[in-house]
C-alpha cells in the first residue's frame, strides 16, 4: 500500500510523490470534498489541482464519483487504469458519502492492497483514511453532505490509517483555529491521532 498524505497540496516535498508513483504519470483527480460549492467555484478549484499535477509532468484528468453512483463496476475499471489516484481537500463528509455512493471506498482499498495505484490526499483527501470523522465536526459541517447527495451521513473513515489524521495545525489559514478543538478534543476521549502542519507529508510505502 503506497500513501502520500499532506496538510495542504503537494507540501513542502513534491518530490516524494514521483519517488512513490514509480514512474507512473497518469493522475485521477477526485474533487468530490466540494461538491457542496457552487459549480464555477468547485470547477476553478479542481481545474487549479489538475493544472498543479499537470506542471509535474503528470497527464492528470478529473473522476467525478457522481457519474458513477450506483455504478461501482466501471469505476473500479477507470480507477484501475491510473497510476496515481490525487483527492484533494474540502469537506471530509462530503467526500466520504460520495466514497460510499460509488463504491470508490471499497475500490481504493482493494487497488491499494494489491499496490495497484498510490493514493495521494491532502486535507479532507487525507481525513477520509483515518478510522472514524467524528471531531472534523468542528471544522467542517457534515450536512453538507446530505446537501450535496440527500443521504446520510457517514461517520466511519475507510481505516487505512491506524490513528486520525489532522490537517493545518498551526498553520496560517482560518481553519487552523478549529483545529486545536478537534485536537483538545482527541485528548480529552483518548484518540490516537497525529497531526500537521501545511506544508508537512507523511507516506505509507
Amino acid at each position: 500500500m503506497r500513501l502520500f498524505l499532506s496538510s495542504w497540496k503537494l507540501g513542502d516535498s513534491p518530490e516524494l510523490l514521483d519517488d512513490l508513483a514509480k514512474g507512473a504519470r497518469t493522475a485521477a483527480v477526485v474533487g468530490n470534498a466540494l461538491d457542496a460549492l457552487p459549480v464555477p467555484q468547485r470547477q476553478q478549484a479542481t481545474g487549479r489541482e489538475i493544472a498543479m499535477l499537470r506542471d509535474r509532468g503528470y497527464r492528470a484528468t478529473e473522476v467525478d464519483l457522481r457519474d458513477h453512483f450506483g455504478d461501482a463496476v466501471t469505476l473500479a475499471d477507470r480507477l484501475s487504469s491510473f497510476g496515481v489516484v490525487w483527492v484533494h481537500g474540502g469537506n471530509p463528509f462530503v467526500l466520504r458519502l460520495a466514497m460510499a455512493l460509488s463504491g470508490a471506498d471499497e475500490i481504493l482499498t482493494d487497488l491499494l492492497y494489491r499496490d495497484a495505484l498510490v493514493y495521494a490526499g491532502w486535507s479532507a483527501g487525507a481525513c477520509v483514511l483515518s478510522p472514524s470523522l467524528r471531531g472534523l465536526e468542528l471544522v467542517d459541517d457534515p450536512a453538507d453532505a446530505v446537501t450535496a447527495y440527500d443521504r446520510q451521513v457517514v461517520w466511519e473513515g475507510l481505516g487505512l490509517l491506524d490513528y486520525a489524521f489532522v490537517p493545518h495545525y498551526r498553520s496560517p489559514i482560518p481553519e487552523s483555529e478549529s483545529i486545536e478543538r478537534v485536537v483538545e478534543r482527541y485528548d480529552r476521549e483518548g484518540v490516537l491521532y497525529r497531526v500537521f502542519r501545511d506544508g508537512e507529508v507523511t507516506l505509507v510505502s
